[in-house]
């Protein structure tokens, strides 16, 4: 029982974290969940009802504060969902694409860190629909394939190519994230998995932190701050995959920084 609550208490830490910047944190409940020794089987389906919980909650109050973009929302996620179910199906060797991987999320939160965190309004540019798709399946594929949901992939796309502002790219990160993590739900619902004892008062510990990390991040935070936070949480994703901690063998193939939760063959 008091493994259970620690746990909840993580659960809590890492949704403040992840919601603050507009993703789930699928990563964390792995990490934390890997540490009290729950079997793979029910971590996976524990992790995404945690995940969908907190993006919808995301995805609420970023929309709400007007930090939303259908137009960059929909060509991205109508390209990635498809090929995120293809991935997941596809092989790549663990020693391969954790190092991969990690090390693209590190050089991307340096990127962050070095990029102006207030640009000039006028530099912001719409995303060619023909970008949005391919660069959506692009993302969509390397998150089946990596075990990501792909809002830690997304959100340094979108600044970098200056296709939507800080707050605006959390926002369409987050429903992002919401759309795969769903999917990833329902067909990992029809194995009929088991699920944790524990995962009630975990859901309420992860809607709460939902709650207070989207809050900060839509309304109280400012570029600089919702940036740092990013690199932070781009640090922590990319030194897990490099150094192959806090996952059990076999759980960060099928969903890890923002889980999709279809299983690697």
């Amino acid at each position: 029982m008091s493994d259970i609550w620690l746990l909840a208490a993580l659960v809590f830490a890492a949704a403040v974290l992840y919601s603050s910047v507009g993703h789930a944190g699928a990563s964390g409940y792995l990490a934390a969940m890997a540490l009290f020794g729950l079997a793979p089987a029910q971590m996976r389906p524990a992790a995404l009802i945690l995940n969908v919980i907190v993006a919808s909650i995301g995805t609420v109050r970023f929309y709400r504060a007007g930090c939303f973009s259908w137009r960059l929302f929909l060509p991205f996620t109508a390209a990635s969902v498809p090929l995120a179910a293809l991935g997941g199906y596809l092989t790549l060797p663990t020693n391969v694409y954790r190092p991969i991987v990690g090390v693209v999320l590190l050089l991307s939160a340096l990127r962050l860190v070095a990029t102006n965190p207030n640009p000039d309004p006028a530099q912001k540019r719409g995303a060619p629909l023909w970008a949005a798709l391919v660069c959506g399946g692009g993302i969509g594929l390397l998150s089946g394939l990596t075990g990501t949901g792909g809002g830690i992939f997304l959100s340094p796309l979108l600044l970098f190519m200056r296709w939507a502002e800080t707050k605006e790219a959390a926002g369409v990160a987050v429903a992002f994230i919401l759309a795969n993590s769903v999917a990833g739900l329902v067909g990992l619902m029809a194995h009929s998995p088991t699920l944790p004892a524990g995962i009630g008062l975990w859901a309420v510990a992860a809607a709460l932190g939902g709650l207070v990390g989207s809050e900060f991040g839509s309304k109280h935070l400012g570029n600089r701050a919702l940036r740092r936070l990013l690199a932070l949480v781009l640090v922590v994703a990319g030194l897990k995959m490099v150094l192959a901690l806090g996952a059990r063998e076999g759980a960060i193939g099928v969903l890890g920084a923002e889980g999709v939760g279809v299983t690697a063959r």
